[in-house]
């Protein structure tokens, strides 16, 4: 069952909210005082795109826009126990109101000028509270964004809140936290809305914000957006910086967005990509980058394309509306001008064996070294003494303090996706199956299964998310294919070559524009509605 309110979060955000100018107090668009327009500005599923014609055009600002979401957030966030918030910007409103006075001066919109995005609670947010959704890090307030967040305020975003998330990122089955309670599926509140950034997932889909922020380690990106009918970016390992992002396993872990369109979740990747010394492992993607990502966003692009679907994880334990959902994606892209073809690859089994190695104390002692610094707050035993975890949570810590490295086979090293020699044999191996049959991309369903129901452990499988991309390094993306019974989205997701996010875009926005399936939430409807 959904938890109940947690009454302290709730007022963190309405003082907040109390406090702001009566002025925000908009509908279900935003209409500037004064304009030279009457065009209305529609909020709901508003795209980047459509906030900068809007802030052209003079039927928008950033304040106003930024006020609607706060509005948003106070009506449907708490009220409806959505849950998706820890802590709002309390800055988020004067940085609103920097930018359109930068834009009035200058007549220049940067990439993602006014855009408000909702950021994971394990992404450092400079004078932002960051926790990672533990009570062991209530009250941090990091000196310094981490990387993605720098990148995403220089190219004019606006920080609006830090969303719930499954403590230190543990589990992918839902997001619940010693800070913030449980999350909740929008389309069904008696749903999970996946794991571990369910909070962003949710928050995005039920239009909280523009768009969002999340990371992956073995699902966290994809699962949670599969889940809400989103898009999800998990990209190559080494193309963007998890510098300041609080880790899981840092071998695997990545950072990217969450979005409703293919367009917007390209955006945010184009001001996000790139080398970062503090983060070594980007040193692979000098010279892979392209000058902007938006040159692949072509409506047809799926004409010509070959698909592999593959067999071994869309055949075997799925549920028959997944699968129906899933035939009939296939039918979409041969319609759209893809030739699909089938596609396994040899001794999967053995090859995605042995792949996860716990590093989770080495990770975790070190950015509370770099970052949080307390004195009372080094050690993972440190984070144990705090308590006040589920039991999931508790369990993993403990274990956490006594394994480390590859379980079954301790004598292989633990290296990344460029120097593990088991990694580098996996993507090898997919790689050279995709090569023979000249295959574009690999498909299959991101769930074999539809959203669990709150609280039902045994509800959650058939997550295919954790089986190739984490170990490979290669890049996925899902994208909504449809809805099963009770409202629950279900995705889709292709898997492309190392650094080949340009095919991947291609042929995920041919998919959307051929289909259209993203719907919003209907509980989560424009104010006043």
């Amino acid at each position: 069952m959904p938890r109940p309110i947690r009454p302290l979060h709730q007022l963190r955000i309405y003082l907040f909210l109390a406090l702001l100018s009566p002025l925000w107090l908009v509908t279900a668009y935003a209409q500037p005082k004064a304009s030279s327009s009457s065009t209305k500005f529609e909020l709901l599923e508003t795209t980047i795109s459509d906030i900068h014609r809007a802030f052209r055009n003079g039927s928008l600002t950033s304040e106003q826009l930024v006020k609607a979401y706060l509005e948003r957030i106070q009506a449907y966030d708490q009220p409806t126990r959505l849950n998706s918030i820890i802590i709002v910007n309390p800055g988020a409103i004067a940085t609103a109101r920097a930018l359109d006075a930068e834009f009035r001066k200058t007549g220049k919109l940067r990439p993602l000028h006014g855009i408000p995005v909702i950021v994971k609670d394990n992404f450092n947010t400079k004078g932002l509270q960051t926790t990672g959704g533990s009570i062991a890090l209530k009250g941090f307030i990091p000196t310094e964004d981490a990387y993605q967040v720098q990148k995403l305020r220089e190219a004019g975003a606006i920080i609006l809140a830090k969303s719930n998330m499954a403590e230190w990122a543990f589990t992918p089955m839902h997001s619940q936290s010693s800070m913030a309670g449980e999350t909740l599926n929008p389309y069904n509140l008696a749903y999970v809305p996946a794991g571990s950034s369910g909070g962003t997932a949710a928050a995005v889909a039920a239009n909280l914000g523009a768009v969002g922020l999340g990371s992956d380690t073995g699902n966290s990106i994809r699962g949670p957006s599969s889940h809400n009918a989103l898009v999800g970016f998990r990209t190559s390992l080494g193309l963007v910086s998890r510098y300041g992002i609080i880790p899981l396993y840092t071998r695997n872990d990545v950072g990217g967005p969450m979005c409703r369109t293919v367009e917007d979740a390209v955006r945010v990747l184009d001001v996000t990509a790139g080398y970062d010394p503090h983060d070594p492992i980007t040193k692979h993607s000098q010279g892979k980058i392209p000058k902007t990502y938006t040159q692949f966003l072509r409506k047809d692009g799926l004409k010509g394309a070959r698909i592999g679907v593959l067999r071994q994880l869309s055949d075997n334990n799925i549920h028959p509306e997944i699968k129906q959902l899933f035939d009939q994606a296939i039918s979409d892209m041969t319609r759209s001008g893809a030739q699909v073809v089938d596609l396994t690859i040899a001794n999967f089994d053995s090859l995605r064996a042995n792949q996860w190695c716990a590093d989770f104390r080495v990770d975790i002692e070190n950015y509370l070294r770099t970052f949080v610094k307390r004195d009372t707050l080094k050690t993972l035993e440190d984070i144990i003494r705090v308590g006040g975890y589920s039991d999931i949570v508790r369990n993993r810590l403990v274990t956490q303090q006594t394994h480390s490295g590859r379980a079954n086979h301790p004598e292989i090293p633990c290296g990344d996706a460029f120097t593990d020699p088991l990694r580098i044999a996996y993507r090898k191996a997919v790689e050279a199956e995709m090569d023979r049959l000249h295959i574009d991309a690999l498909i299959y369903p991101s769930w074999n299964y539809p959203p669990a129901q709150v609280g039902d452990a045994k509800g959650y499988k058939g997550d295919n998310s954790q089986l190739i991309s984490p170990a490979t390094g290669q890049p996925a993306f899902t994208i909504p294919m449809g809805f099963t019974t009770g409202d629950l989205p279900a995705g889709i997701q292709f898997l492309g070559r190392m650094f080949d996010e340009p095919t991947l875009i291609r042929l995920v926005y041919g998919y959307e524009q051929a289909t259209h399936h993203r719907v919003a939430p209907k509980r989560f409807v424009a104010i006043g509605q």
